[in-house]
């Protein structure tokens, strides 16, 4: 199942990026904790440069917690701070803006030493669609957004959003990248929403999931919808619709209705939490 998603407006946000980058101080990069390399846009990588850096783990409350907190260590050991947040409802989100001054202690100092003292650190926050960036900016800025004028970027209609007299935030549009070299990355993406779901094959994607559950976290899909683990995917996917009265007329079963079904309540946290990648 090769899953390939790059609508135009991507390639000008891009480039509307990598043009925002000379105005900024530190890229914080909003992955979800479910699947943080998935999550990751390898474009980031080249587009940040040498810029300081800060990753947030988003929507921590729906993976696993000891894969959160391996995954928290394994990014400290990349030389990336981390911090796992909840933005829907602030968990970490307090400690955010120590963090940012922390990643970007060098350039306080430079600019200390200039007499330079109290000038707001410049982020750029990046993300993927559907990681949760919209909810992250209202929650980090307490839903008291302001434009901040008379400055590069506001007049080409891109917003700076004051959060506090530490921090200035420039919002980006999420993007993806051209190509998904691992077929699994694509896959995570769709699990995940980050991928609209109207081109994806839906009852191939569920049956994917239901293969990872049962192995990964057994008796998650037997306790929610009362199915038979030991059997086949596509044979799980059949009782589920049957026990959540998933019948098109003439009482044929709708798979696609099923699969949208289990989807959703795996992105909800209806199933768990659960993390669908581990640090190596």
């Amino acid at each position: 199942m090769n899953i390939q998603w790059y609508p135009g407006h991507m390639t000008k946000a891009k480039r509307m990026m990598q043009e925002d980058m000379k105005l900024i101080d530190i890229v914080i990069e909003l992955l979800d904790a479910r699947i943080p390399l998935s999550s990751r846009n390898p474009d980031i990588d080249s587009l940040a440069g040498q810029k300081f850096r800060l990753v947030l783990l988003n929507k921590c409350d729906l993976a696993d917690e000891q894969a959160n907190a391996r995954w928290a260590e394994w990014f400290q050991g990349q030389g990336i701070p981390a911090v796992l947040i909840n933005a829907r409802d602030g968990q970490g989100m307090k400690s955010i803006t120590a963090r940012v001054q922390e990643a970007c202690r060098e350039k306080i100092e430079r600019d200390r030493r200039r007499g330079i003292i109290n000038r707001p650190i410049r982020a750029m926050i990046a993300g993927i669609p559907n990681v949760g960036k919209s909810t992250f900016i209202n929650s980090y800025a307490r839903k008291a957004c302001t434009k901040v004028g008379n400055k590069p970027g506001v007049t080409k209609g891109k917003q700076w959003i004051r959060i506090n007299k530490q921090v200035e935030l420039l919002d980006t549009p999420g993007i993806l990248w051209p190509k998904f070299e691992d077929e699994q990355v694509g896959e995570r993406l769709a699990m995940i929403g980050s991928i609209n779901d109207e081109i994806l094959p839906r009852e191939d994607l569920a049956c994917r999931l239901i293969e990872f559950l049962t192995k990964q976290y057994p008796g998650v899909l037997r306790e929610r919808f009362e199915v038979d683990e030991g059997a086949g995917a596509v044979e799980i996917l059949s009782q589920a619709a049957k026990n959540r009265g998933c019948l098109r007329k003439g009482m044929e079963m709708d798979y696609d209705k099923a699969a949208g079904i289990l989807l959703e309540e795996f992105r909800s946290g209806k199933l768990g939490r659960i993390s669908l990648e581990q640090p190596e």
